[in-house]
């Protein structure tokens, strides 16, 4: 695999290096700030014990992508409910002008993604923002790599009738 933060060579060199990128990806997954924030401590306190043994294997970051994952099915497994997000007026206004086209598409792309279930949430970021390959997708899911370009094509299949009967 090709992920990021395999030279660090102790687990604090890995936190300090990866421990942005980790909190980013895992709000993408939870779509949540303190959720994301729970996820990265847990797959952290997992990971330190066998950094070392993980480390050697060479999948660092898969190993805490998985955490990060798991633990957002599973909560949502126990809870299944829907999380208030703010109301776009109430957000700041951004300072520069011109990007409110981007920011709008951005926000609706975001609203359609929390429709989808949190393994094909998962994968699509997984795919499109982490740019990570279906085997490698697969590996950090726990699937195989079939189910991962399932949760994929199934995700964008959704995502796109929900386009075309919302065209806004």
């Amino acid at each position: 695999m090709t992920l990021q933060g395999e030279g660090a060579r102790t687990f604090e060199e890995y936190v300090r290096e990866r421990s942005v990128a980790l909190q980013r990806f895992a709000y993408l997954v939870t779509r949540h700030p303190e959720d994301a924030r729970d996820a990265v401590q847990d797959a952290l306190i997992g990971l330190w014990p066998r950094f070392d043994e993980v480390r050697a294997r060479g999948d660092v970051d898969a190993y805490v992508h998985r955490s990060i994952v798991n633990a957002s099915v599973s909560r949502w497994r126990r809870t299944r409910r829907s999380t208030p997000v703010e109301a776009p007026e109430d957000l700041p206004q951004a300072a520069a002008s011109g990007f409110e086209d981007e920011v709008a598409d951005a926000d609706a792309a975001w609203r359609l993604c929390e429709t989808l279930g949190p393994d094909q949430r998962a994968a699509v970021v997984l795919r499109y923002w982490s740019g990570l390959t279906f085997a490698e997708i697969a590996d950090v899911l726990g699937c195989a790599e079939a189910t991962a370009r399932s949760h994929v094509h199934r995700a964008l299949t959704r995502l796109r009738t929900q386009l075309l009967e919302d065209p806004r």
